[in-house]
């Protein structure tokens, strides 16, 4: 028997915060104006390190444009197709732009090798100051999305971006400094295999973690097998809870659904509201989907299940 299948949902325009946006969209802004003058001096110089960063830059402008639409898209509000509205998105977009960063430092990586190869002829001096401006660039950048909400996974894609490119101009400027002082140009393929390397390791946090939610796992500081036990002994007249599902729509909207069985004679209205509020308070679930049983439970009943 079921008793109540309360969901209390609310479909809104979704959690987003305008700040996030604003700051995403200047920050792709600056990295995209600065690009064009980093791909330049990287010819001039004959850096591998500078083309290696314009290159990580244009990645960035890209990823970080399509977070700006995103958090954009996100505020249209739900329909009858979309009934969750557009927050996936972003998570969607993150995972796009962890999967960008493996290509661009593969990219690297390629280009270096076939440079220790060979003997380039690397500008030192020019390396130095279109690093140093690259510096200031993305520490402009970084500054900008630190201001936003760094819980977002699409603000924290989007930050590892652009530190992968600060650490990129660093590393340039070290190497335009090290040819300038000692004439050994393989110093710059050497650092941007450095920094291709840490660009993977950050990628792979964010593809991980947003292929986490779009498989629609729990999240993952919850173990959901405590969640029946602790409501069935903190509850009075919920019996039992089954089938619990927690899932993500972005890392800030997760939803939870459950069976609860409870005695014949308890209120189904009273424990659905005090299995919200334990919900909430005690595992951060605030939108929760809960199906009263009194008996058997419906999904189990071949009977019923062919009705």
């Amino acid at each position: 028997m079921h008793g109540s299948h309360d969901h209390g949902h609310s479909h809104g325009p979704g959690e987003v915060d305008a700040n996030n946006e604003k700051r995403m969209g200047l920050a792709a802004l600056l990295t995209g104006s600065f690009m064009f003058a980093e791909v330049a001096g990287g010819i001039a110089a004959g850096s591998l390190a500078l083309l290696a960063d314009a290159g990580h830059m244009l990645t960035d402008f890209a990823s970080l444009s399509l977070a700006w639409f995103a958090f954009r898209l996100s505020r249209r509000p739900a329909d009858w197709q979309r009934t969750y509205g557009f927050d996936r998105f972003q998570v969607l977009i993150a995972f796009a732009n962890g999967l960008a960063l493996f290509v661009i430092a593969g990219w690297i990586v390629y280009e270096a090798i076939e440079r220790l190869t060979g003997a380039p002829h690397v500008s030192g001096g020019i390396m130095v100051v279109v690093a140093v401006a690259g510096l200031i660039v993305n520490i402009v950048a970084f500054w900008l999305l630190q201001g936003a909400d760094r819980e977002n996974l699409n603000v924290r894609g989007a930050a590892i971006h652009v530190l992968g490119d600060l650490l990129g101009s660093v590393a340039a400027l070290v190497a335009g400094a090290v040819i300038l002082l000692t004439g050994w140009t393989p110093i710059d393929a050497l650092l941007s295999i450095l920094v291709a390397a840490i660009i993977v390791r950050s990628g792979w946090h964010v593809v991980a973690a947003s292929a986490h939610i779009l498989l629609e796992g729990a999240p993952k500081e919850l173990d959901t097998r405590d969640i029946g036990p602790d409501l069935a002994a903190n509850i009075p007249g919920v019996e039992g809870v089954h089938h619990v599902h927690v899932w993500s729509i972005t890392q800030s909207r997760r939803m939870v659904t459950l069976h609860a069985v409870i005695g014949d004679t308890a209120d189904s209205d009273t424990l659905v509201k005090a299995i919200k509020t334990r919900l909430k308070n005690k595992f951060g679930l605030s939108h929760a989907t809960i199906e009263i049983e009194r008996g058997e439970c419906a999904d189990e009943a071949p009977e019923q299940a062919k009705a």
